[in-house]
């Protein structure tokens, strides 16, 4: 129903905006721009703190490694073995 805007919509918000902004529009256009490219800038920043944050490991849980495993031995998971039971239940 409402799709990006086609050609004549953008003719009319180009219109309206020559009559409200006339010799001024580049420059209204022009700080929009670094407006836009300073808003860009700052959510790329909060985005790589965030990724930087999940993705590293914290300092309390790197000095809190057991120091009796050695770094080389490879981490074997076990679990109890299963036995069915031996009859059906009744």
């Amino acid at each position: 129903m409402f799709g990006a805007p086609g050609w004549q919509e953008m003719m009319v918000v180009g219109i309206i905006a020559l009559l409200l902004f006339g010799k001024r529009l580049p420059e209204v256009a022009r700080s929009l721009g670094k407006g836009l490219t300073e808003f860009k800038k700052g959510v790329a920043g909060i985005t790589d703190d965030v990724q930087s944050a999940v993705y590293t490991q914290p300092e309390s849980s790197k000095t809190s490694r057991p120091a009796s495993r050695d770094e080389d031995e490879p981490v074997i998971a076990s679990a109890p073995k299963f036995t069915p039971p031996a009859e059906p239940p009744a």
